[in-house]
């Protein structure tokens, strides 16, 4: 029960591994028969480093875990931990453990393949494979336990390397194959056998080729399906990947079988193109209200063309800025567009307003503009300072 797999074995792995140089923090997630250890590093920590550590830790402890207990399994996921695009994939006719095979057969690697996908993993699926229903009266009747069948399976399913035999020119590896692949052979397992008896799994078992697990459901719009998760590389552009994701889907929908459908069901990328929209739409609202508000108080043409023009360049050189240092159009370099234009926009009236002042005053265009210039330089650069000073804790959050 979850509460056994809490006490036993994910308080004991957690304690040791909170041990590791460079974790953020913990999560766990404990179930019937699963312990999940999610262990979040600080921003920039080397991962190869930190696996090591937490190896060794999990090392250490591991005779205090029950032995039943299977071997601690690590995987490293760099980048985010949400998926980009969800695929579905549903059929009326073919069973589940069906549709999952063939994803993992022929519709994960051509999603693996494509430049920038990080991992696509398959979520509610049911992988195939032999089970053995045990039946408890015959098993009371003919005197055998689960863990007769429990072993039995364990002694009678595995590969082994015997050896191998050599001759003058040539030497071949032996290997012993006594796992097994078939449902008869999988029903004629000896479970017991004393003297003459002989007991065979399928007297105490219904036996079935059926599902590795039974306990994970997703369905859409109603029906039982089997999701792809997309998840994207770190120093991959998200847009740029999910357009080519997008471009492979018509190929996979037509290649699968009758009676099987697959679409993508989410497009985390909707998103960026909307904000993107937003931006915009902005800058459109920005030049437009500028304009509109420089004309009517100021009456002049030329007055209108300086804010109109600083906007527009303004972005350009935001953008090669961010292409240089590396940065991506996400949720939050568009949050900065948009209240940079803000402030492009506050500043450009209260500049063209000064200098129109001066101006009317006698001066020539240049004189007015360096003595605006030098009017306001100083409130503008302390009105930013402080809108850098409120932003700025956002870029030390991990």
């Amino acid at each position: 029960d979850p509460e056994t797999i809490a006490g036993f074995i994910t308080q004991p792995l957690e304690t040791a591994i909170a041990q590791s140089q460079g974790i953020d923090y913990l999560s766990s997630m404990s179930v019937s028969g699963l312990s999940t250890i999610t262990a979040t590093l600080k921003l920039n920590y080397d991962s190869n480093a930190a696996l090591t550590q937490i190896q060794t830790q999990i090392s250490s402890v591991k005779n205090q875990l029950p032995t039943q207990a299977q071997q601690p399994v690590l995987t490293v996921q760099i980048g985010q931990s949400t998926a980009a695009m969800y695929m579905g994939f549903y059929s009326d006719d073919i069973p589940n453990n069906a549709i999952t095979d063939y994803l993992l057969r022929v519709v994960k690697p051509k999603l693996d393949a494509v430049d920038g996908v990080q991992n696509a993993e398959i979520t509610g699926g049911r992988k195939f494979a032999l089970r053995a229903w045990l039946d408890r009266e015959k098993m009371a009747g003919l005197g055998i336990g689960a863990d007769d069948v429990y072993s039995a399976l364990a002694a009678n399913n595995y590969l082994s390397a015997v050896g191998s035999t050599k001759g003058d020119m040539v030497s071949v590896d032996l290997v012993a194959g006594t796992d097994l692949h078939t449902l008869d052979e999988f029903r004629r397992l000896v479970v017991k056998k004393d003297g003459i008896n002989i007991v065979y799994l399928d007297q105490v078992a219904t036996v079935s080729m059926g599902s590795e697990d039974y306990n994970t459901n997703v369905a859409f719009s109603g029906k039982r399906s089997v999701f792809i998760a997309i998840k994207v590389a770190p120093q991959a552009n998200l847009l740029d990947v999910a357009a080519r994701v997008r471009a492979v889907v018509p190929d996979i929908q037509k290649q699968l079988p009758t009676g099987m459908s697959g679409k993508i069901v989410y497009d985390s990328t909707k998103f960026i193109t909307t904000s993107i929209d937003e931006v915009v739409a902005t800058l459109l609202e920005a030049l437009l209200i500028v304009t509109a508000v420089i004309y009517l108080f100021l009456g002049s043409a030329r007055a209108v063309a300086v804010p109109v023009i600083a906007m527009p360049l303004s972005l350009i050189g935001t953008f090669f800025l961010m292409q240089v240092l590396g940065y991506s159009i996400n949720l939050l370099t568009l949050l900065a567009l948009v209240l940079a234009i803000g402030l492009v926009v506050d500043d450009a009236i209260i500049v063209v307003e000064n200098v129109d002042r001066h101006m009317k005053e006698g001066k020539s265009p240049l004189e007015a503009s360096l003595i605006a210039a030098r009017e306001l330089g100083g409130p503008i650069l302390a009105m930013t300072i402080v809108l850098i000073a409120v932003y700025i804790p956002i870029g030390f959050q991990g």
